[in-house]
């Protein structure tokens, strides 16, 4: 073996392992294991359940070359029967070396016979080279066909030339093992994110399309960054690997939503499934009063303010429970309300209208959320991120629990749990927060409010930029896209 021969061997090996797309690796290897035994044609397949399927055939005397692009060859794959030799090649996993085919009678070549025929050629010397993995299994063989001297002259494939090529397609198989073994791994990520995306839209009618819709708006955003920066109106631009985890991060934003309340996180309005007890309070004390007007344990202006002041009560918590936003004046009438007693005329006591978690929901201003429930609800950032922090993201996706936890945080450090804004807040975390709030404002399906109009919730995101909570740019990208 020649220095110059050993160092291209070294070469391919090095290009082998820097190579990421299967097909250029297997173009890539034919062409060189062609080039390194002078062959003028060579076939290589893929083993697929019990067929060799050809993934490359290359036939230099005649122009032919098929699949060195990715295209698939519309030919039948070849049986694992032991009278190809190919096949052969496989099942027993040992290279095959033929001087001349045409005076070979352990195997069928009636195939390459009727190419032969075919196309004017004589194929002559041939070799069959199993490529096995690092775990012992055959992925397929390499084929090739009339090596040539140095006056292209067909001559056999010699042993070291033998063991160069069983060495070439050893590596090719790891390789190739190597690469399936990376998209498995992004397929069980994926798989993960989607099971626990399932887990958490099917807790709740209300949220059945959100994580979905925050990665679809995340991922738009990225493109639309993309797409300026190939125009020069855009420094930042992400890869795909990049944007995958943008997008993987926004599926998993919610996940620690699995561990709130039901109750807090489908409550439609102020009082959710307090609302059930206290009209049958109301409706008891109604009868109670008048019990005790007809049995005179009250007189008649006392049993007409008792009433009068629960028929308000009962009106009040029908309005206030469905209300969209409580102003001062009506607020002012809640506080008075809240803080009724109603006087039970047989027994002399009096008992107060509402306890404190009542009180507390019929005074919430906006949503239905009281600020403990709210602190409950805020609490699935901390457990997103407790969550992610016991599953292993290799460094494809290792940055996406991290943006995940952060998408409730503010350029302005007003955001939540952690307050991290400025330099330390990313691209990645601030387009997810631009996604998750538009999502929230256009969305048809929340409990505790109706969709705004497109207009009117990029009207409050540019608010909420204006004060400087969220990227300005990216609101306007994602309104570029939605439009």
């Amino acid at each position: 073996m020649t220095k110059d021969i050993l160092q291209q061997i070294l070469d391919i090996g090095i290009s082998l392992t820097a190579e990421e797309d299967p097909n250029k690796l297997l173009a890539y290897i034919m062409e060189n294991a062609m080039e390194l035994t002078g062959a003028d044609g060579g076939t290589l397949y893929l083993l697929e359940g019990d067929v060799l399927k050809f993934r490359i055939m290359k036939t230099k005397s005649k122009g032919f070359d098929k699949g060195s692009d990715g295209e698939p060859i519309d030919i039948p794959a070849v049986p694992l029967k032991k009278e190809n030799v190919c096949a052969y090649s496989a099942i027993s996993k040992t290279a095959l070396n033929i001087e001349d085919v045409y005076n070979n009678e352990v195997f069928d070549f009636s195939g390459p016979k009727r190419y032969d025929a075919m196309n004017e050629y004589r194929t002559q010397s041939m070799i069959a080279i199993p490529m096995i993995n690092n775990e012992g299994d055959v992925i397929g063989v390499m084929q090739l066909l009339n090596a040539t001297d140095e006056n292209g002259n067909v001559r056999a494939f010699s042993k070291d030339e033998e063991r160069i090529l069983l060495s070439l397609a050893s590596q090719t198989a790891i390789c190739l093992a190597n690469m399936e073994y990376v998209k498995n791994l992004s397929k069980q990520m994926w798989s993960f994110t989607e099971a626990m995306t399932e887990a958490i839209d099917a807790r709740t009618p209300y949220n059945g399309s959100h994580t979905r819709k925050v990665a679809e708006y995340s991922g738009k955003i990225v493109d639309r960054i993309n797409a300026l920066h190939e125009e020069g109106k855009e420094d930042l631009s992400f890869s795909e690997e990049h944007r995958e985890q943008v997008v993987m991060a926004a599926f998993l934003h919610d996940i620690g939503k699995m561990i709130v309340p039901i109750d807090v996180m489908n409550k439609e309005t102020r009082l959710g499934k307090y609302r059930k007890d206290i009209d049958a309070r109301f409706e008891n004390r109604l009868l109670k009063n008048e019990i005790n007007y007809l049995k005179n344990r009250c007189s008649e202006a006392d049993y007409i303010k008792e009433k009068e002041k629960l028929e308000k009560a009962v009106s009040l918590v029908a309005e206030v429970d469905s209300i969209g936003f409580i102003d001062d004046t009506k607020m002012a009438e809640i506080c008075e309300c809240i803080e009724y007693v109603f006087t039970d005329y047989e027994t002399m006591e009096e008992y107060p209208f509402f306890d404190d978690t009542e009180k507390e929901c019929m005074q919430v201003r906006k949503g239905t959320l009281t600020q403990a429930e709210r602190i409950i609800m805020e609490n699935h950032v901390v457990m997103t991120e407790r969550i992610l922090s016991k599953v292993y993201f290799n460094k494809s996706f290792s940055m996406a629990p991290i943006w995940a936890a952060q998408h409730h945080e503010c350029i302005n450090n007003s955001g939540y749990p952690k307050k991290i804004g400025g330099d330390d807040l990313g691209p990645e975390a601030r387009i997810l927060a631009v996604a998750d709030i538009c999502d929230a404002l256009l969305a048809t399906d929340r409990p505790y409010k109706k969709p705004l109009p497109k207009e009117k919730a990029f009207a409050i995101m540019e608010s909420m930029a204006n004060e400087g909570k969220l990227e300005m740019k990216y609101v306007n990208y994602l309104r570029e896209c939605l439009e």
